[in-house]
C-alpha cells in the first residue's frame, strides 16, 4: 500500500519516454471499502454527471462516465505501453501504410448485439472528428473499411506512429466504440442513446443529476485473460453496482466517509487532508502519481482575446503560486512549473517562458494599452461546486482588473460551465471570454495530446485558437521519430504558443483519493476507473 504522507512525487522522464508522442500513462495499485449487504461502491465523484456523450465533451466526468460504459480497442498499461483490448491480434504492413485488426471474440453489447467492424469504424470516425489527435490521426488515414464481422483495416497514405497511440488514448476524448447507429449521430450534437459494451451498464432509470448516477454490473461482459495492469488488461468487475452520489459541502462528505455512509471521495478538499490522515477510518491513497496542470483558456472568436497582445499581457501577469497558494495551499501538492509539456518528462522546457508566469504586471500594462481593447468588460466563468477550482477564478479577476481589463465573473456550476463554453455567441449573447480548468497531465504531456493546443480554427475545441505555424509544427511532430528532435520541435511549439499563447498554464498539482480502509483492488490511473474494487465485508 502507498500511503500519501511517504510517497514521493514521481519523475516522469522513464515512464513518459515510451508514449512520449501520445503523452500518455497509467498504472495500478492495490487500494481499501466499506461493506454493505450488497455489494454497492458508493462514491462521492469531483462534480455532477449531466452530460452523458463522452465524445461531445471533453469533461472528465463524462469521461469517467464513458470508462464505465464503453470498451476501447487499446489502452495503456502501467509502463505506458499500448496494449490491445477489444483488439485480439493486429498485423502492420512492412511499409507501414497497412493496419489490419482482428476483434476479441465474445464482444456485445449492453443491448446483447455483438460488436462489429461496422461499429469500430463508425464510432473511430466520430472521435476522429472531434479529438485533437484524432483529427491528427485521421490525416494519415486514407481509408478505413470493415473485412469481415469482426476485422477492419486502416490504410494510411504515409507511415505514421501515430495509429496505435491514438487508439490507446487514456482520456479526454478517449476513442469509445459504440455502436453504429448511436456513432452516427454528429460529433456537434449529443447523443441520444446510452449503450455501450463495457463492464458497466448504466442505470438511466436511476439516474438523477444533482443527486446520483447508477451502474450495474454487466454479466455479459468478458474479461481479458490477462490480469489488470493500469487501464489495460482484464476489467474485473467484483461488485454489483456503483453508485455515484452527489454530496457538495466538503465537511460532510468527509464526515460521510468516515462513518461509512460513502467509501470512496474522488477529490477531497486540501484544506481536509490533515484531517482525514488522522481519521482511523480513512485512508488517503495516490491513484494518480503523474498529476493535474491548472489551465487558463481564452475564448479567441471574440474581443478582447482576439487581440494575441491581450493574451500576452496576461502571460506576463499571471503569476502560478498565487492561483496554486488559493487553490492548494500546500506546497506538498503543487509544484511550479513553466512547461507546457509538463516538468519531468521528456519535452520538460522553459522555451518561450523564462520571463513570464512571475506577475509582471508593469508588462502586462504595457501591453494592454498598445491592444485594441476598448474597455469592455469581460466574461470570465467561475464554477462554484468543485472545491478544486472555486478559488481560482477571483485570483484571476483581481490580476487582470490590475492590468486595466474589466472582468464580468460570472458563478455558475462546473457542468452549466461545461455547456455554456461550446457556445460561439458573443459574450453579450449569453457566450464567453475565459474560464479556467484543470487536466490531467497526461493530457498535456505532448504537442499531440494537448487539448488547447489544437489551433484548428473552427475544428479546435472551445475557445476556437487559429494559427496555422502552431498547426504545421503539431504536423513536424508527428513524424518525427527522434525524441531529441521531438524536443527540439516542442521548444518551437512553446515559443510559438509565447507570441499566440491558445491557453496560459498555471502550474502542477496533486490530488489524492480519500478512501474507507476496507476497499481494495483499484487501478492507478489518470483516468478513474472503477473495474479490479472489492469490498471486504468483515
Amino acid at each position: 500500500m502507498r500511503n500519501w504522507n511517504h510517497a514521493k512525487k514521481p519523475n516522469l522522464r522513464g515512464l513518459v519516454k515510451s508514449a512520449v508522442a501520445a503523452g500518455i500513462l497509467a498504472g495500478s495499485l492495490v487500494l481499501s471499502g466499506h461493506a454493505s449487504a450488497e455489494k454497492v461502491l458508493r462514491v462521492n465523484m469531483h462534480s455532477d454527471l449531466k452530460i452523458v456523450d463522452p465524445i461531445w465533451t471533453t469533461a472528465y466526468m463524462s469521461r469517467n462516465y464513458g470508462y464505465m460504459v464503453y470498451d476501447t480497442l487499446f489502452a495503456i498499461n502501467t509502463k505506458g505501453e499500448v496494449q490491445p483490448q477489444m483488439v485480439d491480434t493486429y498485423e502492420v504492413s512492412d511499409d507501414g501504410l497497412t493496419y489490419d485488426f482482428t476483434l476479441r471474440a465474445g464482444l456485445k453489447f449492453h443491448d446483447d448485439q455483438p460488436v462489429t467492424s461496422e461499429d469500430v469504424i463508425a464510432s473511430i470516425k466520430r472521435w476522429g472528428a472531434k479529438d485533437a489527435m484524432g483529427q491528427k490521426m485521421m490525416t494519415f488515414v486514407a481509408d478505413m473499411k470493415a473485412t469481415g464481422d469482426s476485422s477492419f483495416q486502416f490504410t494510411l497514405n504515409e507511415p505514421t506512429g501515430l495509429i496505435l497511440q491514438a487508439l490507446g488514448k487514456p482520456s479526454s476524448n478517449v476513442p469509445f466504440i459504440m455502436p453504429a447507429r448511436i456513432a452516427a449521430t454528429p460529433p456537434g450534437e449529443q447523443i441520444t442513446e446510452y449503450v455501450g459494451s463495457g463492464p458497466y451498464v448504466f442505470l438511466q432509470d436511476e439516474w438523477k443529476p444533482g443527486d446520483k448516477a447508477e451502474f450495474a454490473k454487466f454479466e455479459g461482459y468478458v474479461p481479458r485473460d490477462e490480469p489488470g495492469d493500469g487501464l489495460a488488461g482484464g476489467k474485473h468487475v467484483h461488485v454489483d453496482k456503483v453508485v455515484w452520489k452527489v454530496i457538495r459541502d466538503q465537511q460532510t462528505k468527509m464526515n460521510a466517509l468516515s462513518k461509512g455512509e460513502i467509501d470512496v471521495i474522488e477529490s477531497p478538499a486540501h484544506d481536509l487532508l490533515p484531517l482525514m490522515e488522522q481519521d482511523e477510518n480513512i485512508q488517503l491513497v495516490d491513484l494518480n502519481p503523474f498529476g493535474n496542470q491548472y489551465t487558463f483558456r481564452y475564448n479567441q472568436l471574440h474581443p478582447p482575446f482576439d487581440d494575441p497582445k491581450v493574451r500576452q499581457a496576461l502571460l506576463y501577469a499571471f503569476d502560478q503560486e498565487e492561483f496554486l497558494l488559493a487553490a492548494i495551499g500546500d506546497e506538498k501538492y503543487y509544484k511550479l512549473c513553466k512547461a507546457m509539456f509538463i516538468c519531468d518528462t521528456p519535452l520538460d522546457t522553459t522555451a518561450g517562458f523564462d520571463d513570464k508566469l512571475e506577475g509582471n504586471l508593469k508588462k502586462a500594462k504595457e501591453l494592454i494599452e498598445e491592444s485594441s481593447y476598448d474597455g469592455t468588460p469581460l466574461i470570465l466563468m467561475h464554477p462554484t461546486d468543485l472545491a478544486i477550482l472555486e478559488p481560482l477564478p477571483p485570483v484571476a479577476k483581481d490580476i487582470m482588473e490590475k492590468i486595466g481589463l474589466k472582468v464580468d465573473m460570472q458563478a455558475m456550476d462546473w457542468q452549466t460551465l461545461v455547456g455554456r463554453r461550446n457556445k460561439q455567441e458573443a459574450p453579450a449573447d449569453g457566450g464567453w471570454n475565459a474560464f479556467i480548468t484543470s487536466w490531467n497531465s497526461v493530457d498535456n504531456a505532448s504537442p499531440l495530446t494537448t487539448p488547447f493546443l489544437n489551433a484548428a480554427c473552427g475544428q479546435a475545441l472551445f475557445g476556437w485558437p487559429c494559427d496555422d505555424e502552431i498547426q504545421s509544427l503539431r504536423d513536424d511532430f508527428s513524424r518525427e521519430p527522434d525524441s531529441a528532435k521531438q524536443l527540439e520541435i516542442a521548444q518551437k511549439i512553446q515559443e510559438r504558443s509565447a507570441d499566440a499563447p491558445t491557453h496560459i498554464h498555471l502550474g502542477q498539482w496533486y490530488q489524492p483519493t480519500a478512501m474507507g480502509k476496507n476497499i481494495s483492488g483499484a487501478p492507478v490511473s489518470p483516468v478513474v476507473a472503477f473495474w479490479g474494487y472489492k469490498i471486504d465485508d468483515e
